[in-house]
């Protein structure tokens, strides 16, 4: 593939928008009232704080179609982005907006993100089979920022200076996830600081969601406390935690008998037929538990304690000199088996790509100097990331499942033409573009008549 000759470039159509793929997109977020909610719940007041029913969903928008700063917004004002939609801003009053925002504010915008996502919910399959299994995942993230004008950054765990991103994630089996809660907290901050709370605001977006089945709370060992294990049972659901290997944990696993192991069917695991069983280098158990004796009875907790074994590795060309394993134990109350449980409690993982994902997009940087400009930065990119997700539910299957980045690229980020015809817009779009289905098919769902309610 080459350049042909004679190529030669202008800016000079005032029709061209780069991403029309936008239009789709917040149509389906009007139609799920972000607009309204914002208009209606968030109260910013002072210099810059006006019309914040347009701000919102612009930097929302922004987010959608891929700036990842405040200055990247700019992207909104370009060709005929000005007739395709309304209160299109400068970033600079976006900036100036986000930093009229006080920790009230924040989680006023945090309660229009839990209304939008249950009104995404109701209007795209996003929770498919929600009535059956729901996961919900909670882990932490330290974004670096850089710079000494940042409120609230530190060195944390991962010894970078930053901010701490708290994030609850909802998915099932059968679909990807979505973000149902978010905390910005300073860099140096216990991963564990405020998860009880940001547990028990999941757990209800999740059940606003349609969360009617089985709901089981997956968590990694830095959440493994008497008040993160609590809130997950009084917000109705199980908990799969990793356990932390103290004496306790360490002494539990010792008691259970050599004969209790069973071999984990890996993909190359070998059938051995003598055995009549599975060789596998790692084997899996269970004990019961009570976990967290130091605290008063009625906070002990007593459950199972799933144990999975590792055999360690020695160096290259040498005997087992000393026998060993390592151990990973899991806290758990879940009804399942003991090896459904454990690798279920294994899909944790994918909250990591949750978080690579914002990563790549949206929380690529934290903008501002301003902490609370931060946290409601970090609310829009939820909203963003759950407005995309749905938006690859209504184009098609691949796409319901697919990353922020290929929905952007295949959906969002479509260069088209306006024109107008019987004093309508109409969009002209590139023939022959690999993904026009799935295009036509998230913008005939969008921007059609809505569907009959049951």
């Amino acid at each position: 593939m080459r350049v042909s000759h004679g190529v030669s470039a202008v800016f000079d159509d005032p029709n061209l928008v780069s991403c029309a793929g936008l239009a789709p997109v917040l149509a389906l977020a009007q139609r799920c009232g972000l607009h309204q909610l914002v208009a209606d719940t968030v109260t910013v007041s002072g210099p810059g704080s006006a019309n914040p029913g347009l701000k919102i969903p612009a930097l929302v928008a922004g987010m959608v179609a891929g700036a990842d700063s405040i200055d990247d917004m700019d992207l909104l004002r370009h060709g005929g982005m000005g007739r395709l939609f309304g209160g299109v801003r400068a970033p600079s009053t976006l900036g100036s907006f986000l930093r009229t925002f006080r920790f009230g504010h924040v989680r006023q915008l945090d309660k229009v993100a839990a209304a939008v996502l249950v009104n995404l919910a109701a209007h795209t399959p996003l929770l498919k089979d929600a009535d059956q299994m729901v996961l919900v995942d909670v882990d932490d993230t330290v974004k670096a920022t850089y710079g000494y004008a940042k409120q609230g950054a530190g060195y944390g765990y991962s010894k970078v200076k930053g901010l701490n991103a708290l994030l609850g994630v909802v998915s099932t089996p059968t679909s990807a996830p979505i973000i149902a809660a978010t905390r910005l907290r300073k860099g140096n901050v216990n991963s564990a600081r405020g998860a009880a709370r940001l547990v028990a605001d999941t757990l209800v977006t999740a059940q606003r969601c349609g969360a009617t089945g089985l709901i089981l709370t997956r968590a990694d060992s830095a959440f493994y406390n008497a008040d993160v294990v609590a809130a997950i049972s009084r917000g109705g659901s199980r908990f799969s935690i990793t356990a932390r290997m103290d004496k306790a944990v360490t002494a539990a696993i010792a008691s259970i008998p050599e004969t209790a192991w069973t071999p984990i069917r890996y993909p190359n695991a070998i059938w051995d037929d003598e055995q009549q069983r599975w060789i596998s280098d790692a084997e899996v158990a269970e004990t019961r538990y009570t976990a967290f004796a130091s605290r008063g009875v009625g906070r002990q907790v007593s459950a199972r304690l799933i144990v999975r074994r590792v055999k360690r590795l020695n160096p290259a060309g040498q005997g087992e000199l000393l026998p060993g394993y390592r151990h990973h134990a899991v806290f758990t109350d879940s009804p399942l088996t003991v090896l459904q449980a454990e690798a279920c409690h294994r899909g944790h993982a994918i909250v990591e790509q949750v978080i690579a994902d914002l990563k790549q997009g949206p929380l690529a940087h934290l903008p501002s100097g301003v902490f609370n400009a931060n946290s409601a930065w970090l609310v829009c990119a939820a909203i963003a990331f759950n407005l995309t997700r749905a938006a690859g539910c209504l184009a098609s299957r691949f796409h319901a499942k697919a990353t922020t980045a290929t929905l952007r690229a295949q959906l969002i980020q479509l260069p088209g033409r306006l024109a107008r015809s019987a004093r309508r817009l109409v969009l002209h779009l590139p023939t022959d573009w690999p993904w026009e289905h799935p295009w036509t098919g998230l913008f005939t769902n969008a921007c059609g008549p809505p569907p009959a309610t049951p």
